[in-house]
């Protein structure tokens, strides 16, 4: 199987949460991005404070990787105003995709028309400008029942008011990778959670992200119906070893 075409090589992590400088991020990312060139990963999935670096790297080398970020990372609680704002400057600095954080909290609580609205609007934005959109739901975050519920509450939204047409530029994604679990417990995607995105997304695309660290669970995702997977681990996984990192 050719993995790659499958794999959004990803490097998410601030300069504080890895314990290093703005410099030595800075040069992170940009291993990340050239290492998505070299091996011809789908895509390269960074912060928007580097979208910017990412498009000019991908051009200058002629390369098809796509540079995708994250929107009202990575709690989702961010004001769907705001997040429309944090994506246009997204597109302005040359991103091709938008991972929204979707506010699941909000949605625990019962406030469904606020939900129905930024997944509206934050997948009209995406749309309008040629981007695909992706809605990370935290599965970690989620019982079963809400998984469901919420996959199924983005899918309604975009099948209804967007159009059955749309619905393959509009994903539903697992995870930010940033969620603290208790005991341990997975914080990414897991054949569970996927199991249930995939069966109440259709016909929306599903990604899986986190918790897939090596080939063989890549494979095994992709045959459920997955159609993308973040990693970190991007190489390692294509190489057909083990990830290192948590994500």
């Amino acid at each position: 199987m050719d993995i790659k075409k499958y794999l959004d090589s990803t490097y998410l992590k601030t300069p504080e949460q890895a314990g290093i400088s703005e410099a030595e991020t800075t040069q992170k990312v940009k291993q990340i991005i050239q290492e998505a060139i070299d091996n011809g990963f789908y895509l390269v999935m960074i912060r928007p404070d580097y979208v910017k670096l990412a498009r000019k790297m991908i051009d200058q080398a002629g390369a098809k990787v796509k540079v995708g970020t994250v929107i009202g990372f990575p709690e989702g609680t961010l004001n769907y105003k705001l997040k429309l704002a944090e994506a246009q400057k997204a597109i302005n600095d040359g991103a091709d995709e938008l991972d929204y954080v979707v506010n699941y909290e909000a949605f625990k609580k019962g406030e469904k028309n606020l939900i129905k609205k930024e997944v509206f609007e934050g997948s009209l934005l995406a749309l309008k400008n040629d981007k695909i959109a992706k809605w990370i739901i935290e599965v970690a975050a989620l019982t079963p029942e809400q998984i469901a519920e919420l996959t199924q509450l983005i899918r309604d939204v975009v099948v209804q008011t967007i159009g059955m047409e749309n619905a393959k530029n509009i994903f539903v994604k697992s995870s930010t990778g940033f969620y603290k679990t208790p005991d341990g417990k997975p914080n990414g995607a897991t054949p569970e959670s996927i199991k249930i995105m995939l069966q109440y997304a259709e016909p929306l695309p599903v990604k899986a992200a986190g918790g897939v660290r090596n080939y063989a669970d890549a494979v095994k995702m992709i045959q459920m119906g997955v159609q993308r997977i973040g990693t970190s681990s991007a190489k390692a996984i294509a190489e057909g070893g083990t990830a290192q990192n948590a994500y």
